[in-house]
């Protein structure tokens, strides 16, 4: 039964009071947006694509065996156009889970826990292509096109950005910023035009130019109003990076921007209709076997072993197991390709320049209530120091709708002093960080939650789960964008993949969607002789710092820690997190939540 046949079922029986019906909002799915596939943007995804059944098909004695070490979007979606084309890739993943960054796992409660809230936009374009590709855009549910905000003055209360069909973009974006009279005066909207203006007319140019500056500074430079930075920019800059404005590159948000605002249905947004390794990763496995190629799990990598000339021999597992390929591909996060890097490449400048990108620390918390919340049936920016972006989950996704009880899923963000945050939250117990979380939705929904609810008490906490990624998507903090290598190396039968490389956008689903797309293009090129994008310059001040180059720190311990990605962290993780990344475990002064809490009980 699907989710409105029972929540039609349910609403029959009439099994809850007048007063829960009052609060209950009822989720309607909406039609694909109508501009979606008709983008300048999608259109060359879509051309790209079929590329590897074209003219990057192999012939007689083109095919590749590839090795493809990781199984996150960017290992699964390069393998995918691999094979596509004829090649035989083989996916290495080491963790039990596929899908890196969107992986998911079932608690003892037989309830989902994921890594991070995955929102699809339509100015996603590769990831678009890939729904339609693997025939499960039916499996997107979007949501009604506005972005909604918490009222931080009036606590309970939202307000939006709503766009108008049949308005194109940008004007549809301009009109809904007009007509929300809640957020911004009218000098104030008018004064933050001007700057943003040369985005739109000379692109991505003036966009790399301003990666120098932080958000703040280039409100500053341009005289933007300071409470646009209150009311926008410290929502947005938390959504798209995790990050507080005053550490985020203004590249960052201008590049979101370019692309959010230059396509109608850019902004639209939608929730997978469950889990991401059924609903997305499946599918995606499912086509790589078809075609030939194979995907792994529990295949944890021990070391590049290298030929004479710098190339890679083979691949060295952890089990003793020798795999052999000819064309080997690093789908790895950033920081565990650092950790894996031969020696011999580290005096490479292409990846010396690595050691500028590091992941920015997340945490993902869920929350079980014991009742519906009064919610919205889409994203939400919260607005909150310490929160960015929630979502009621028993509303927007069909595989966990529930009528009479709410399961959050939020953001936390900033969680370390990288990202502008004053508490190292990484470091804080999870029953710390479920308690700063209570506060802040105590203080966000005062009628709902906590002792200001009618009732004294409010909505009973059930359990919780705070997923940890020490270091998930690499930091967007101002000069970075710059040191974002290209996917083809200096190394004749390697290449990268992975968010962090050089693409269009940013660290996210479809930069990594992207990024796997290219790394393919590179591979499935090489093999059919044809010329490739080529390597990206790097900077002389990379060329100029190489000194003497320490050996490969390697993977330590097998949590999923180790491997760049997240969990709901125990004690005993602690050690092992320790031994290679110590830096996330510096406790910090901050945060006095739980004495705060104590203090109110008595």
């Amino acid at each position: 039964m699907d989710a409105r046949a029972l929540r039609a079922q349910k609403t029959q029986r009439g099994s809850t009071s007048s007063s829960r019906r009052a609060v209950r909002v009822v989720a309607k799915d909406y039609p694909k947006p109508d501009n979606i596939d008709k983008t300048e943007n999608y259109r060359i995804a879509g051309d790209l694509s079929k590329r590897f059944a074209s003219d990057l098909r192999v012939r007689d004695g083109e095919k590749k065996k590839v090795a493809i070490v990781g199984g996150g979007l960017s290992g699964l979606a390069c393998a995918k156009y691999l094979a596509e084309a004829g090649h035989e890739p083989i996916v290495l993943e080491a963790r039990d889970v596929l899908g890196g960054k969107v992986s998911a796992w079932k608690d003892k409660d037989g309830d989902w826990i994921e890594t991070g809230l995955h929102i699809f936009f339509g100015a996603y374009p590769n990831m678009m292509n890939l729904f339609a590709e693997l025939d499960i855009e039916d499996r997107l549910q979007w949501k009604v096109h506005k972005m909604i905000f918490a009222m931080q003055e009036l606590p309970g209360e939202f307000t939006s950005f709503d766009f108008i069909k049949g308005i194109p973009a940008p004007l549809n974006f301009g009109l809904a910023i007009l007509l929300n009279q809640k957020m911004l005066t009218l000098p104030e909207k008018l004064q933050t035009a001007p700057p943003l203006l040369p985005m739109l007319i000379e692109g991505q140019d003036f966009i790399d130019k301003q990666d120098e500056l932080s958000v703040q500074q280039f409100m500053r430079k341009y005289g933007m109003p300071e409470r646009i930075n209150e009311e926008v920019f410290i929502s947005m800059a938390k959504a798209l990076d995790f990050i507080d404005p005053d550490k985020l590159s203004m590249t960052v948000v201008l590049t979101a921007m370019n692309r959010f605002l230059n396509e109608t249905d850019g902004l639209q947004m939608a929730f997978l209709d469950g889990n991401q390794p059924d609903r997305l990763c499946a599918p995606m496995v499912e086509s790589i076997t078809k075609n030939g190629g194979s995907v792994m799990t529990k295949q944890r990598l021990k070391e590049f072993v290298l030929n004479e000339d710098g190339s890679v021999k083979h691949l060295a597992m952890a089990n003793g197991d020798i795999v052999e390929a000819d064309e080997y591909i690093s789908a790895m996060p950033v920081d565990v390709m650092k950790r894996m890097m031969p020696k011999k490449w580290g005096e490479i400048p292409h990846f010396a320049q690595l050691k500028e990108l590091e992941g920015i620390p997340v945490i993902n918390i869920h929350l079980w209530f014991d009742r519906k919340l009064k919610n919205v049936d889409h994203l939400c920016f919260s607005r909150s120091p310490l929160l960015s972006v929630y979502a009621d989950m028993s509303t927007t996704c069909k595989e966990y709708y529930d009528e009479e009880k709410s399961m959050l899923e939020l953001v936390f963000a900033p969680c370390s002093p990288i990202a502008g945050g004053k508490t190292n939250w990484i470091a804080k117990s999870n029953q710390e960080i479920v308690d700063a979380t209570m506060l802040e939705l105590e203080r966000l929904f005062p009628l709902e939650i906590g002792p200001k609810s009618p009732d004294g008490v409010g909505a009973r906490l059930l359990k919780h789960a705070v997923v940890k990624t020490p270091r998930s998507v690499y930091a967007a903090i101002p000069g970075r964008n710059k040191f974002r290598p290209s996917q083809e190396t200096p190394i004749k039968n390697f290449t990268l993949a992975g968010d962090y490389t050089s693409q269009k956008f940013l660290g996210s689903m479809e930069g990594a969607v992207l990024a796997g797309k290219l790394a393919a293009e590179v591979v499935a090129s090489r093999a059919k002789g044809k010329a490739t994008q080529g390597l990206k310059p790097v900077q002389q001040s990379i060329i100029n710092a190489i000194g003497p180059v320490s050996e490969p720190v390697g993977v330590i311990g097998d949590t999923e820690f180790a491997f760049g990605g997240g969990k709901v962290m125990e004690v005993a993780d602690e050690a092992e997190l320790e031994k290679f990344d110590a830096e996330q475990l510096v406790k910090l002064d901050g945060w006095t939540g739980s004495k705060e809490k104590a203090a109110r009980a008595r």
